[in-house]
């Protein structure tokens, strides 16, 4: 994800650095919905809609609208999505204000009796949501990335169970085995995280983004910084200089940029302080090509957790171990 502004960014960091889808039954599908038979289903950002195929397997028509490597905050629509929102029968988004131009096109064109899912608002209580620099509590939008959190996703994927159980109950017990075999991939992966993370010496993130809020409470990480540069604006020579200082206090052997979105500002800073600059993070922009098996939740969260543990000095062979159970091929449509 592309991030805010770059004067606000680096204020943030400086104050900051301070302180499978799964295989299920064979029933046939009943759903009346507007697809004539299968559930018609959209979904915004590409992990969402790889959790979301992951419950719903072939049982139902899935098509993403945010374009993978996009910015979904800011995104906007094309007007042809419209077709496809009046057309779908459930549309799930990430929510908490994370991709309001999306929403805001849905509310005004779902049909009558179609509904809108933000998985975020249902997964958290407010009281459980993470303010921090990159998104304060004075503009009242949360930090919205739950799911680089897996404890998280789980419940993405539960809260998509259901809706769709509801709206196809023919095919519930297909879905609930779909769930059941994603949720026992996410016990796995949870333990073998648990494992590798207990190797790394410093658990602390500076990153291009800050997308890693949830998995950091979760997980016993910090982190320490995101430089979010969008106006392509440098940072002044002091501003630089502070931050090298701070990296270096730290004690962080490397710090974090996207494949995605390069920051030269990041770079330098790495240069100068010492450290490892790694390029290869990325927070909604799955691995390799729709086609591809590691395109998927699974794949992109261990890739990134992968890339973390070495690059700060830890073990990571039990997520490299971890290989996903066979299960039907990923039918959702992924705009790229």
């Amino acid at each position: 994800m592309r991030p805010s502004s770059r004067g606000t960014a680096v204020a943030a960091v400086a104050l900051a650095l301070v302180a499978a889808a799964c295989g299920g039954g064979s029933e046939t599908s009943s759903a009346d919905g507007a697809g004539g038979g299968r559930l018609r289903i959209a979904t915004t950002v590409a992990p969402i809609t790889s959790i979301v195929s992951s419950v719903v397997g072939d049982r139902a028509e899935v098509t993403g609208i945010v374009p993978e490597g996009t910015n979904s905050h800011t995104f906007e629509p094309r007007p042809s999505v419209a077709e496809l929102l009046s057309t779908a029968d459930v549309v799930f988004l990430n929510g908490l204000v994370l991709e309001e131009p999306t929403r805001q096109l849905a509310e005004a064109n779902v049909a009558d009796g179609a509904e809108i899912v933000a998985l975020g608002e249902r997964t958290l209580t407010p009281e459980q949501y993470v303010y921090d620099f990159s998104f304060p509590r004075s503009e009242g939008k949360p930090n919205p990335h739950l799911w680089t959190d897996p404890t998280l996703t789980r419940r993405y994927a539960e809260v998509v169970r259901d809706v769709v159980s509801a709206r196809d109950p023919a095919n519930a017990g297909y879905y609930a085995a779909n769930y059941e075999a994603f949720a026992a991939l996410i016990d796995r992966f949870d333990a073998a995280m648990r494992t590798a993370f207990a190797t790394v010496p410093v658990r602390k993130l500076l990153t291009y983004h800050d997308a890693y809020a949830y998995f950091a409470r979760t997980y016993d990480w910090q982190v320490i910084g995101a430089i979010q540069v969008s106006d392509f604006e440098d940072p002044t020579p002091a501003e630089v200089a502070r931050l090298v200082d701070q990296v270096r206090a730290e004690g962080v052997p490397a710090i974090f940029g996207s494949e995605v979105f390069p920051s030269p500002v990041l770079d330098q800073i790495a240069r100068k302080a010492g450290v490892r600059y790694v390029d290869d993070l990325r927070d909604d922009d799955l691995p390799g090509a729709p086609e591809d098996a590691d395109h998927s939740w699974f794949g992109l969260m261990r890739f990134d957790f992968v890339t973390m543990t070495e690059a700060l000095g830890g073990d990571a062979a039990a997520l490299r171990a971890l290989v996903p159970p066979d299960g039907p091929p990923d039918g959702a449509s992924y705009p790229q």
